[in-house]
């Protein structure tokens, strides 16, 4: 069978209009006809017609025939196949959540039972030279060494409840922070 016309995808191409989905809520309350399923909508008879026809085709709604009125019906069968399809699918996904949950609640439970000692080690930026790679050392091969000593950066430092942050003198961006109240 083709993608386009498996009874699955006939069913979500038909509730992917937000028309024809409004015609379904209707139908729940019971049977209805052409014109009653119009009313509310600002559209023709025959635009009616063919959203019903595509609701007929996916198998979402039957037109039954009450002498010369044919009442249009729902139909469960076709919505309970795309229910039980998406429900494979919601259970597949829990379960990943689930798995995804237990696995963080045993990292911050490692992480706590590590302390405060490792926390803050595990702050603290790896300040070592980074390993050269094939790439960068032909991407080098042409430029002057540096010396091995190089130019000595600032080493960064983390701060903690033992180790505040500095005083320092107002400057135009604590005045913007406060302003903004937002700490960049």
């Amino acid at each position: 069978m083709s993608p386009a016309t498996d009874a699955l995808s006939m069913t979500f191409a038909a509730l992917s209009d937000p028309t024809r989905r409004a015609m379904l809520a209707r139908l729940v309350q019971g049977e209805a006809s052409v014109n009653e399923l119009a009313a509310p909508f600002r559209m023709s008879l025959p635009a009616v017609s063919k959203h019903i026809k595509v609701l007929e085709k996916a198998g979402l709604l039957i037109k039954t025939r009450h002498a010369q009125q044919r009442p249009c019906k729902i139909d469960g069968e076709q919505l309970k196949q795309a229910v039980d399809w998406i429900e494979q699918y919601r259970q597949l996904w829990e379960g990943r959540l689930d798995r995804l949950d237990a696995y963080l609640l045993e990292l911050h439970a490692r992480e706590s039972a590590a302390g405060p000692a490792q926390q803050e080690m595990a702050a603290i930026p790896d300040t070592s030279p980074p390993k050269a790679t094939p790439d960068k050392a032909r991407k080098n091969a042409g430029k002057p060494a540096q010396s091995a000593s190089g130019p000595e950066k600032p080493k960064r430092t983390t701060r903690s409840a033992r180790n505040p942050a500095p005083a320092k003198e107002k400057t135009d961006d604590d005045v913007l922070q406060q302003q903004i109240g937002f700490d960049f």
